[in-house]
């Protein structure tokens, strides 16, 4: 007797079932270009990578430098100051008073802004100090070179106690400062020397217009210098005639 179309002893062929076949899976093209393969670093160097990535990672601060300040330095010029005379001395010390003095003012015409400023700081001084309008003389010339020889001829006239000199040279880019301004420093000088008679310094040596415009009180300096020389000389020839 037949089982079902199989012969005895014969197994029944198991059904096919349907299994899906998986995708093949397409290989990933190398990237290019290829990177080569590590070569494994040894002890050594892999300890030096690792200090070196240190220290990029991490930077050390920098040390702050310490700015040493520069020690404050007082501005330049002449500064008024007294006089410690021990006592029991002799001492011969002018005034600058103006009463019966007679000025002689010679002022320069160049850079006649700067000049016009020392001029009028000039005259506000002699006239504070007591000098009558009526007795100031004012002679313009040229430039500052030609203040010594003013200065002189005025001085020479002996009908002034004393002259006022006023001007300014600004430096410029040749040497001719230099030669103006130390020949107006050198006659003004001689020509109270050969004359006797006070000769006041109040030109202005500049590098530039500014700075002669912050010292036109310098006007006023000289005018009080001349006359407190005017009263020493004063003191001196009364003092040599009464002995």
């Amino acid at each position: 007797m037949s089982s079902g179309g199989f012969w005895p002893g014969e197994a029944p062929a198991a059904e096919q079932e349907d299994v899906e076949e998986p995708e093949a899976t397409v290989a990933e093209p190398p990237r290019w270009p290829q990177q080569p393969a590590e070569e494994p670093r040894t002890e050594p160097e892999a300890e030096q990578a690792a200090a070196a990535e240190a220290s990029v990672a991490e930077p050390e601060p920098a040390e702050e430098e310490e700015v040493e300040k520069e020690p404050e330095v007082a501005p330049a010029g002449h500064l008024p100051g007294e006089l410690d005379i021990p006592d029991g001395l002799a001492v011969l010390e002018g005034s600058p008073s103006g009463a019966d003095r007679t000025v002689g003012v010679v002022v320069s015409r160049f850079n006649g802004e700067i000049s016009n400023r020392l001029l009028e700081s000039a005259l506000e001084a002699l006239t504070a100090a007591g000098v009558a309008d009526e007795r100031i003389t004012v002679m313009p010339v040229p430039g500052a070179f030609e203040l010594p020889i003013g200065a002189m001829a005025l001085a020479k006239t002996r009908r002034y106690s004393c002259v006022v000199a006023l001007g300014c040279v600004v430096r410029g880019e040749t040497a001719h400062f230099e030669f103006v301004a130390g020949e107006a420093a050198s006659g003004l000088q001689l020509a109270g020397l050969e004359t006797g008679v006070p000769v006041a310094f109040g030109v202005l040596t500049v590098d530039t217009t500014e700075q002669a415009e912050a010292r036109v009180d310098k006007g006023a300096d000289a005018a009080r210098a001349a006359l407190e020389m005017a009263d020493l000389f004063a003191q001196v020839r009364k003092q040599a005639t009464s002995g």
